[in-house]
């Protein structure tokens, strides 16, 4: 079988809140969670802690420095943090690819399927709004949704392009300064966790080798625009038809010019063994991580030595192991208190 811990999860999902650093801190919007009455228990220490959430109780999480965790069904849609775009709802699993991607501020990243645009908003954030995001998708609707989301987070160096990522022109000078990219292709969607009980049928043989075929080529595409350093493959799929076979097929066809990164070693859920270094890519599941079903791999250009994975650590790594978010928060923020919600 190739879809291990496909079973649905006895629990519902935690509801993740993203605090989007563009427009306010963790500690802000902690405050003001507060005032609305809710208690918060300080940071997660384990999954589990995540699991016993109840009532108006929430948590920091314990991976990743600017979510916050509340019980299931948490209701946010009508929160003025949410209309104002302070706070974005997004799945713990779907926020780990640009949060490993980690690019430095000033940095020129592609989102190839970006809509409906949490990623990429993400991506703004850890960039500091300081460089260029070009994000492409093919869903006319998606885009104008992504758009005004954008907008309303207060996302300002980013473009849009209707367009199928695989006829971008990697080298169109336009992209000479890429240097890295976020790659969430189409995918089976098995990882998801519906909301309705009525359970979707598990994709053909035929599907999923059409899906997979698709993904290499993407994921090829992607590895040949020519100032890339790190890329981000990530899929909501629990078949490692889609995941480790697409990332080892593409590897192989890459010879020693890409690697995988051993990100996160706190992660307790690793790639399928299926090829050697596997386990330096990431999964999510909500049996194992109280997530939806996910898929994570870093790939990085190598310099001229030999392509083995390598463990160095990413900059987000090397942030939480010095015990803070992936972007240190300036000094002066304090004294702007930049659109405090009151």
């Amino acid at each position: 079988a190739s879809d291990p811990g496909a079973a649905s999860p006895a629990l519902p999902l935690p509801r993740y809140v993203r605090v989007n650093t563009l427009k306010t801190c963790v500690e802000d919007v902690i405050d003001f969670f507060k005032r609305q009455g809710y208690s918060y228990l300080g940071k997660a220490a384990s999954v589990e802690e995540l699991s016993s959430l109840s009532g108006k109780k929430f948590l920091l999480d314990l991976h990743l420095p600017e979510l916050l965790v509340f019980p299931p069904q948490t209701d946010f849609h009508n929160n003025q943090l949410y209309t104002s775009g302070h706070i974005i709802l997004q799945d713990k699993a779907s926020c780990l690819p640009a949060f490993l991607l980690s690019p430095a501020a000033g940095s020129h990243v592609i989102d190839a399927c970006a809509a409906p645009g949490n990623k990429t908003s993400h991506v703004a954030a850890i960039l500091r709004n300081k460089g260029q995001i070009f994000a492409f998708d093919l869903d006319t609707k998606r885009l104008a949704t992504m758009n005004t989301m954008l907008m309303r987070a207060g996302v300002t160096s980013f473009e849009l392009a209707q367009q199928d990522f695989l006829t971008v022109d990697p080298r169109d000078s336009k992209y000479s300064k890429v240097t890295y990219i976020l790659l969430d292709p189409s995918c089976s969607g098995s990882g998801m966790v519906t909301r309705l009980p009525t359970e979707e049928a598990a994709p053909s043989a035929e599907r999923l080798r059409a899906l997979a075929a698709f993904q290499r080529k993407i994921l090829s595409h992607a590895l040949s625009f020519p100032a890339l350093r790190r890329l981000a493959y990530s899929t909501c799929s629990l078949h490692r038809e889609e995941n480790e076979d697409v990332v080892h097929a593409v590897l192989q066809e890459q010879g020693s010019a890409f690697r995988l990164v051993n990100v996160f070693p706190s992660w307790p859920c690793r790639g399928l063994a299926t090829f050697p270094g596997a386990e330096c890519c990431l999964r999510a599941s909500p049996a194992e991580t109280l997530t939806q079903g996910f898929f994570v791999a870093l790939l990085e250009r190598c310099r001229e030595e030999a392509a083995g994975p390598s463990s160095l650590p990413t900059a987000a790594e090397r942030s939480l192991q010095q015990g803070r978010g992936v972007q240190p928060e300036p000094a002066p923020k304090k004294k702007r208190k930049k659109q405090r919600v009151k």
